[in-house]
């Protein structure tokens, strides 16, 4: 699965001042990625408010960046939640003909065991004609998949072929990276940790700055995927205070404050999210600036 190698972006969804989806600025962000070095593209994850988008609006936005996209990068989309039978109907009746990989989060909100959650993901893999990103994500999730859940579904099941880990915990990406089967790819999923889990033989990122700062990014992670620790760092110095700005409020809100001000998109969000305060938005034009891109 060399085309998951490198860096992914967890696009957001661009909506107008009504609310609805902005497909010309959608248009624009995927062109951006594309033509500035992005290995793949991630639909309707976090980032992505998935959890306001209709499963009409989900289908429209699929559809819509398979069109812009024609062919050039792999396609992941994301279909995960607490309801497993749900997801398995939802994968089932989609249409997933442009799409690579499936990224499913665990199970939120009901808390299962470790049990519980290999139990939902097995019935996962065995519904899916597409390969599985899992996705571990804690601190949205309050529960944690242990790297010993996610090498059982990595070695038992054919079509789960990676992890997107943001735990931002260091310590459980370098147990996952000792403990995984070879062939399984590690992801990182926290922007500030991305270059020391490639270097450490990760397989890249699906990142949220990566859609603004494309040619940055995937360059930093490019260079930590060859082991070149000195010219990654350099890149990742440059980008840290960015990084930790986007973050400060709420994804998606900091990074769509930053494709705003890049002129890509606007800063809108659906409750219950809020924009990013004036403050915030005056701090990462600031901070654009300094890196020569307002």
């Amino acid at each position: 699965m060399t085309q998951f190698i490198g860096t992914g972006v967890a696009l957001i969804t661009p909506f107008n001042s009504d609310l609805t989806i902005d497909f010309d600025a959608l248009e624009r962000l995927v062109e951006y990625n594309i033509e500035n070095g992005t290995e793949y593209l991630v639909i309707s994850g976090t980032t992505g408010e998935s959890v306001t988008v209709t499963k009409e609006e989900k289908k429209e936005l699929i559809s819509f960046i398979a069109k812009v996209n024609n062919g050039r990068l792999p396609l992941v989309v994301g279909i995960g939640g607490n309801n497993t039978a749900a997801i398995i109907e939802e994968i089932e009746s989609s249409d997933l003909s442009h799409i690579d990989a499936i990224l499913s989060v665990s199970p939120y909100y009901s808390k299962p065991t470790q049990e519980g959650i290999y139990q939902h993901f097995k019935a996962i893999s065995k519904a899916s004609p597409k390969p599985i990103i899992l996705y571990n994500v804690p601190g949205r999730t309050s529960s944690n998949m242990l790297p010993e859940t996610t090498v059982r579904l990595a070695k038992d099941f054919e079509n789960i072929i990676a992890v997107k880990e943001a735990s931002n915990n260091m310590g459980q990406y370098l147990e996952l990276l000792r403990t995984k089967p070879n062939d399984f790819m590690i992801i990182s999923g926290d922007d500030d940790l991305a270059l020391g889990v490639a270097l450490a033989g990760g397989s890249g990122v699906i990142s949220v700055i990566g859609q603004a700062l494309p040619k940055e990014f995937s360059e930093m992670i490019r260079l930590g995927i060859a082991g070149k620790a000195k010219e990654a760092y350099d890149l990742q110095f440059k980008l840290i205070p960015i990084i930790g700005l986007i973050f400060s409020e709420n994804n998606p809100a900091g990074i769509k404050a930053v494709l705003e001000t890049v002129k890509i998109s606007k800063s809108h969000v659906r409750l219950p999210l809020v924009e990013a305060t004036d403050k915030l938005k005056s701090t990462i034009k600031a901070e654009l600036e300094n890196l020569g891109k307002s």
